[in-house]
């Protein structure tokens, strides 16, 4: 990206942002992999595709209740906004052009099942995000409704946990209703779109935030990097199931004398290999398409 004169402005675990000019970004979407803050040496080949190719479907799938900060993924309209942008092939499929926002402060977490912190939380104090759920759920059950659970979103170290009490004195009320209802909203969709190809969405986390006075959904959109995926019909009550995201990795993780600080482990071809091959099933069985087709092929 040096090359095409733009400023680079951030890095992240997995994206950079590079300016483009007033109102617009490029965010450009890594095959990097990281575990407790840490990057690991070793990239997930396809992960950035695939990531950027399941946003750009779901704000399609989408476009008549999803606002959204994204212009477009596609290289041709990219180069109209930055020349020399398709001679640039090994970004095609992982780049999205976004409008500037102005982000709210908030991750916006939607949970329709037990799983993950929620659980811990569930199983330590009986609540989820200091807010009460029904006593006797076990691991993967469902809420009796979707339940809009925000966090903070931290600069430095990790993100906490808040109740809609909490969330509403850092946003204001009514701006936290009217994050909750799209949340929801998007989220019914999507786990209604995803029961029709047999999986189950557990929950998912949307980044909002403003555009010309209107909030938007940024960032990357139910992938699986900011989502829980899972077979429906390998779901059982109280039982881990597979998932369509870094799980492989994660559990040859969980096996490592390893103390969460840099260095990383290395990690095994085939644990590379597994863990992308998990990545591209996401993209195929949610689209029905093959990543073969997408941009960057």
């Amino acid at each position: 990206m040096r090359d095409l004169g733009l400023a680079h402005v951030y890095t992240g675990k997995v994206r950079d942002l590079y300016d483009v000019d007033a109102d617009h970004l490029l965010m450009v979407a890594s095959d990097r992999l990281s575990a407790f803050d840490v990057v690991m040496n070793e990239a997930i080949p396809e992960k950035g595709r695939v990531l950027t190719g399941l946003t750009n479907y779901w704000v399609n799938e989408f476009s008549d209740a999803m606002p959204t900060a994204l212009v477009s993924c596609d290289p041709a309209a990219i180069e109209r906004f930055v020349p020399g942008f398709l001679a640039e092939r090994g970004w095609h499929g992982r780049t999205m052009l976004v409008r500037k926002a102005e982000m709210l402060p908030l991750e916006c977490i939607v949970r329709g099942r037990l799983a993950g912190q929620a659980y811990d939380e569930y199983v330590e104090r009986g609540t989820v995000h200091d807010m009460a759920v029904p006593a006797g759920l076990a691991l993967t059950d469902p809420f009796p409704e979707p339940m809009f659970t925000p966090s903070t979103k931290a600069t430095t170290g990790h993100d906490v946990n808040i109740s809609l009490d909490a969330a509403a004195a850092i946003v204001g009320a009514a701006l936290l209703a009217e994050a909750q209802r799209l949340c929801l909203d998007l989220f019914a969709r999507a786990v209604a779109k995803m029961a029709s190809v047999g999986l189950v969405l557990a929950d998912t986390k949307f980044e909002l935030g403003f555009v010309d006075g209107r909030l938007v959904v940024c960032d990357e959109v139910l992938t699986p990097d900011s989502s829980r995926i899972w077979p429906a019909d390998q779901v059982r009550s109280g039982e881990t199931p597979p998932s369509f995201d870094k799980q492989p990795f994660r559990d040859w993780l969980v096996t490592q004398p390893w103390d969460r600080t840099p260095p990383p482990p290395k990690v095994p071809d085939q644990i590379v290999a597994i863990t992308s091959a998990r990545y591209v099933a996401a993209y195929e069985r949610v689209t029905g398409r093959s990543l073969a087709d997408w941009y960057g092929a």
